[in-house]
């Protein structure tokens, strides 16, 4: 037990120490953005988000540095009159398309965004989910970054917008993830899709570069329709990468507890490729993260520091989400996503899953 404890708190450490490195190394984009002269097509799918997608709507209308956009809503089926809403709020400034149903094969997201890139004309498409509030120079910096760094595919990661214990302690866990794994430059420069990260909150692609890569069609199927489209972009011999999005956009994805269980629920099992995968994964961040913080209880040394730089770590993910104090709680975040995994697990394995009324 001493010796898991020990190499427990090392990775903890070395995490840590990586992340600091990530930190110094994510694209930053420009405050002072230059004018985009490309055409931008900003696209935006929605299924029964009359309640929220207002302001979503209202910074689209205000950005800034664009010389040709059109902005495109697909109304995929709602029921709640989300594109009345829409209409309302942006009058013709804003295209509203009235989606299909999605066919065999196919998830609700990926077609939805299919259908949005078959009607745009832009070179630049710009994905932005209806739970998003950009900053008015978002579109023009994120371009910006895509092309000064030679980018196809671009994440600039929102800031997470938490509300709820639930919310506080697993949101935050996003960013920390790829910040404290993935060598960003390095994944930057490779072809491995394994090393593709992306979050389709807001995501900018090249069209050209999306048609090489099969379109949306390739990810048909996909949960994670956002990694596995970089994925597929890089496939296709493509670039992606992330930057720091904390200061173009904000998104909050769930407004309850409830919402954040069925909706981790529906993806968690499809992060880890496999049962086995998730149990790897679900043990080494439990020997990483809680083991230490459960030997510092018991006065371990070594565990004290394994927490500590747990902590720091998640101190440092605070700019893209939650407060810097929900830090000290790390360990029950983790216990709190491994529960979910099992959850998720469990819903796949039985054929229960589902989001926004289709199966998943």
């Amino acid at each position: 037990m001493r010796a898991l404890v020990v190499a427990g708190s090392v990775l903890s450490c070395a995490g840590t120490a990586h992340q600091i490195v990530n930190r110094r190394l994510l694209r930053r984009p420009p405050d002072d953005p230059p004018p985009v002269t490309a055409s931008v097509s900003i696209l935006v799918p929605a299924r029964d988000e009359a309640h929220r997608i207002a302001p979503t709507i209202g910074c689209l209308l205000a950005q800034r540095g664009l010389s040709d956009v059109e902005i495109l809503v697909l109304d995929d089926g709602s029921t709640d009159g989300t594109a009345d809403v829409v209409r309302a709020a942006a009058g013709s400034a804003v295209t509203v398309l009235t989606g299909a149903e999605p066919p065999p094969g196919w998830l609700g997201k990926p077609h939805a965004c299919a259908q949005l890139a078959a009607a745009a004309r832009g070179e630049i498409l710009v994905y932005v989910d209806a739970d998003v509030v950009l900053a008015p120079h978002a579109v023009a910096a994120a371009v910006a970054v895509l092309r000064s760094a030679r980018l196809d595919l671009l994440s600039p990661w929102p800031r997470q917008i938490t509300s709820g214990p639930a919310a506080r302690l697993v949101q935050p866990l996003l960013a920390w993830s790829w910040l404290t794994t993935l060598p960003l430059r390095i994944a930057e420069r490779s072809r491995r899709p394994s090393m593709a990260a992306a979050n389709g909150q807001f995501l900018i692609v090249d069209a050209d570069a999306l048609a090489r890569a099969g379109g949306w069609a390739s990810v048909a199927g996909a949960v994670l329709d956002d990694i596995s489209l970089a994925r597929a972009v890089r496939s296709a011999g493509g670039r992606t990468g992330l930057a720091d999005g904390s200061r173009l956009a904000s998104c909050r994805m769930y407004a309850t507890g409830r919402e954040l269980r069925d909706g981790y629920r529906k993806s968690l099992w499809a992060a880890f490729g496999s049962p086995v995968g998730a149990v790897a994964v679900g043990a080494a961040l439990a020997v990483v993260y809680v083991l230490p913080a459960a030997a510092a209880v018991t006065g371990s040394r070594i565990g004290a520091l394994g927490y500590s730089a747990a902590v720091v770590g998640r101190v440092l993910a605070a700019p893209w989400c939650g407060r810097w104090f929900d830090a000290v709680a790390h360990p029950v975040s983790v216990l709190a996503l491994l529960g979910l995994m099992v959850s998720s697990w469990a819903g796949r394995l039985r054929g229960t899953l589902r989001w926004k009324g289709r199966p998943v």
